[in-house]
């Protein structure tokens, strides 16, 4: 193949251009590709391997891999399975969510890596013929012309390029750059707390599924992954400078003092080149696009990772964005009406999802202080509404079903379905 001109670089030309290849825009590149839509997604990354990604598949998507013809070969991934959740406080541990109570056939969480499902649903979208994947390709502007976006300014290894299109949607993160480009600014509702992720080997002895210890102070989050455990420390908001500055042996006593079974390994931490810090935030665009673009997933919405829905609710965001949009994208008539009508359905579990994350920032951090060192045992009760999502087990339900499948979740759309088709039947990556 010959390498592209100038002018070739400058008439480059589809029907919709998706900015990340991550869940949301990889899940929506298919979906328009299977519709006969020409889509090309660029992705700045070489690969999808990069760790402590959300990684947790909900029910609600393994049921859309079903209706994509795509739930035997995601079940052939190598997977863990959770079923619920216990929160560990000093005054005993409660189990805060049941999803063998959800409606529907799945009743749990899949621990996936992600660039595993990220793998399989590029794999899928490759055997349509409308589907292009550019990895190693930057999205630096976007592209502006009477009024509306015509399409993005990319760089990749061959230099700097125009890919115009009818329709540009922004799948690229809480750190848009699409969206920073086009001036949009989300509405910040912040967080008490960011995360320091690591992994320390795991025995057969440890908790199974997903373990949240909290004490005044600091919080870790345990994640069963078979062979380790994801391990997810809480912190106060920007006390990481400072708890690095203690030194690596400080942070391992503060993890073996908080869940001691950990104490035996917690010198696999060798440095703080094996802790990945997470600043968490939580925002949201009041208006989701602008004349020729569509922001969705963290770009439009960034999450806490209190339930793990991040990557379920981009998705959703992707099926709907797919479903309104491809009948105008087929026939050229694409407008900014189509666009808001993406925004208006989508906001609304998204609101309701930020609004119950605020509540349990609220309960669960509010007296995070850095320097109650070590923190003081609690006395007295567990706090009422564990109580009683622990002591009810039918109520062990609601935020099951809150998080394991959402408020409005979206089903593949009919011109995305597919019979099941088994892993071996997959195309090249």
């Amino acid at each position: 193949m010959m390498p592209k001109t100038d002018d070739d670089r400058r008439d480059e030309r589809t029907t919709c251009v998706v900015v990340g290849g991550g869940p949301a825009g990889l899940m929506l590149g298919l979906l328009l590709a299977r519709a006969g839509v020409a889509v090309t997604v660029l992705e700045k990354h070489g690969d999808f391997l990069r760790d402590f990604r959300g990684d947790t598949v909900h029910p609600s998507t393994l049921t859309l891999l079903d209706e994509l013809g795509l739930g035997e070969r995601f079940a052939a991934l190598p997977q863990r399975r959770v079923d619920g959740a216990r929160v560990l406080l000093d005054q005993g541990v409660a189990r805060v969510g049941d999803l063998r109570r959800v409606p529907g056939r799945y009743k749990h969480i899949a621990l996936v890596p992600q660039w595993d499902f990220l793998d399989l649903i590029r794999d899928a979208a490759a055997e349509e013929p409308t589907f292009e994947l550019r990895m190693r390709t930057e999205v630096v502007g976007v592209v502006q012309a009477g009024g509306r976006v015509r399409g993005v300014r990319y760089r990749d290894e061959s230099g700097e390029g125009e890919l115009r299109a009818d329709l540009v949607v922004a799948c690229d993160g809480r750190s848009s750059t699409v969206r920073r480009a086009l001036g949009l600014r989300p509405r910040e509702f912040g967080a008490p707390m960011d995360v320091l992720w690591f992994r320390l080997s795991r025995r057969d002895s440890d908790p199974e599924g997903l373990v949240a210890r909290f004490r005044p102070g600091e919080g870790l989050i345990l994640i069963d992954r078979g062979e380790y455990s994801q391990c997810g420390y809480l912190i106060p908001k920007g006390t990481d400078a400072a708890l690095r500055e203690r030194g690596v042996e400080d942070f391992r006593t503060r993890i073996a003092r908080l869940l001691p079974i950990l104490a035996d390994r917690v010198a696999e931490l060798s440095s703080f080149d094996d802790v990945s810090a997470l600043r968490v935030r939580l925002d949201r665009l009041r208006r989701w696009h602008v004349p020729g673009l569509l922001c969705i997933g963290d770009a439009a919405h960034a999450m806490s990772p209190i339930g793990g829905v991040g990557i379920n609710l981009a998705i959703q965001d992707a099926v709907a964005a797919a479903r309104i949009t491809v009948p105008g994208l087929l026939a050229g008539t694409l407008t900014s009406r189509d666009l808001a009508r993406v925004g208006r359905r989508r906001i609304v579990p998204a609101l309701l999802i930020q609004t119950a994350q605020r509540l349990v920032h609220r309960r669960l951090f509010r007296d995070l202080d850095l320097k109650s060192s070590p923190p003081v045992e609690l006395g007295g009760r567990m706090p009422l509404p564990l109580r009683l999502i622990d002591r009810l087990p039918a109520v062990q339900a609601i935020p099951a079903t809150l998080v394991g499948i959402g408020p409005l979740p979206e089903h593949a759309p009919a011109f995305a379905r597919r019979p099941a088709s088994s892993p071996d039947r997959r195309a090249p990556g």
